[in-house]
């Protein structure tokens, strides 16, 4: 029996995913572990890989398709199985689309819909026939078939007359908590596609009137005309990822941030003295963000500051204490920013950490990132300090409790024991969930990271 190959779902947020080139084609031997395909998921492009053997029978979603997680984006089985025959639950007649095809039977006289598969099972439904649903967002459940043992073909849906206009689900959703048939509602996504903003729009209007004259409309709607000098561009799955995960931290989590100064004559000191002997040892430079990154994880392991490495859950009913840190380091792309994450960060010492940190960064950066190298982060970090930024407010990762905002090195003159001496002065910037943490609290956590990175000999005992 074929076996289905789904797009995968990577995140608790992803809903969706684009495929950007298939490894295999049609017809293709593939063994378990081989790449099928590469695909961007949230935030960044990965390889999927098989995990089944077998011969590539169908592609479904060619390259450039945008697909909702965990449809179908291809079958895979035997030599010369049919993909018709692996879909529904029993064997299909040989030539079961031509008869159906030809002669297209109303709705009224569809089988009933008994002929559903009963207890949860699969609909049995043609390839074309599940094509042409997805293409129009089709329940199958919902269409009556007129194959054998109630098979739907293409005509089937076709001449289903519930078929529901495109929309995002985000509209259906409204549509239907507000009683708004999405047949009066014109749509101006991609292909007449109906958006929450459509939606929203004939809500706010209530002109009955107006709104029946929507589909006629959207027939003779004419091109946009742009201004000159403006250009629009179809946002990427990772920008909308991005957009969506900060609008929900930024709207969900009451923060506040912390700003400290930090002497960094002595981890300079520490780092050119470690430089060599961790570069000899792994092939790698330690960077000050490698220190700071250790410094963070040996202060969130303390009993006292157990909320700085919290999450909250149960919708913010109770709060998750990690006995472990999985710390998260923001990369900022091209076209983008993603959070890889070290794994264990609490169990590794200076070379360990750099070369896991160099690791997921150098995947972000090349756009190789596996599912779970982006995911259980239990507090992160961000860097602008190469870029001379001052000072700033990171806003949270969710569902992390706290986020260190890293900014630059400044010579600064500071007073030390009644005399103004110049010091290289560092800003940290700690962005707190005030659901969980108050300040008081996230201020004895900065003065305990102040003193280690002031003290770095601490880091290496």
């Amino acid at each position: 029996m074929a076996i289905e190959i789904i797009m995968p779902k990577l995140g608790v947020d992803m809903q969706e995913g684009e495929i950007i080139e298939w490894k295999k084609q049609e017809g293709d031997v593939v063994n378990e572990g081989d790449v099928l395909l590469e695909m961007m998921s949230d935030k960044t492009s990965m390889e999927l890989e098989a995990e089944d053997s077998g011969v590539l029978l169908k592609i479904v979603h060619g390259n450039g398709a945008t697909v909702p997680v965990t449809e179908v984006i291809a079958y895979l089985g035997a030599e010369g199985e049919s993909v018709e025959v692996a879909a529904s639950s029993a064997p299909a007649p040989a030539t079961e689309s031509a008869p159906a095809e030809a002669a297209p039977v109303a709705i009224a006289a569809a089988p009933a819909p008994a002929t559903k598969p009963q207890g949860g099972g699969k609909v049995r439904a043609t390839p074309a026939a599940r094509k042409l649903a997805r293409d129009l967002e089709i329940d199958l459940g919902l269409v009556p078939g007129t194959g054998a043992n109630g098979r739907v073909h293409k005509s089937d849906v076709e001449d289903f007359k519930g078929a529901a206009p495109k929309a995002t689900p985000l509209a259906r959703r409204i549509a239907a908590d507000k009683g708004i048939n999405l047949e009066d509602v014109l749509g101006t996504g991609v292909n007449g596609k109906i958006l929450k903003e459509d939606v929203l729009a004939v809500l706010a209007a209530s002109q009955p009137a107006a709104v029946e004259q929507a589909p006629a409309k959207a027939a003779e709607k004419p091109a946009k005309e742009l201004p000159e000098g403006v250009e629009i561009i179809k946002m990427s799955p990772m920008r909308k990822a991005i957009s969506k995960g900060m609008v929900n931290s930024y709207l969900t989590a009451p923060t506040f941030t912390l700003n400290y100064d930090i002497d960094m004559t002595n981890l300079m000191a520490l780092r050119k003295q470690v430089l060599e002997p961790i570069m000899n040892k792994t092939g790698l430079k330690v960077t000050f963000t490698d220190l700071i990154g250790l410094a963070v994880t040996r202060t969130l392991m303390k009993e006292e500051h157990r909320y700085m490495n919290a999450s909250l859950i149960n919708d913010a009913q109770e709060i998750e204490l990690h006995k472990f840190v999985n710390l998260g380091i923001a990369v900022g792309l091209d076209d983008g920013l993603v959070v890889p994450v070290v794994h264990g960060a609490d169990k590794m010492s200076l070379s360990d950490f750099v070369i896991a940190s160099k690791d997921v960064i150098k995947k972000a950066q090349s756009g190789k990132l596996k599912g779970a190298e982006m995911f259980g982060s239990t507090f992160s970090i961000t860097n602008l300090g190469m870029f001379g930024t001052k000072t700033f407010n990171p806003i949270i990762n969710q569902p992390n409790s706290a986020i260190l905002g890293v900014a630059s090195t400044v010579q600064t003159p500071v007073v030390i024991d009644g005399e103004i001496k110049i010091r290289p002065i560092m800003a940290l910037c700690l962005t707190i969930d005030h659901r969980i943490i108050d300040g008081m609290n996230g201020a004895k956590f900065m003065v305990d990271l102040k003193h280690l990175l002031e003290n770095p000999l601490e880091l290496l005992i």
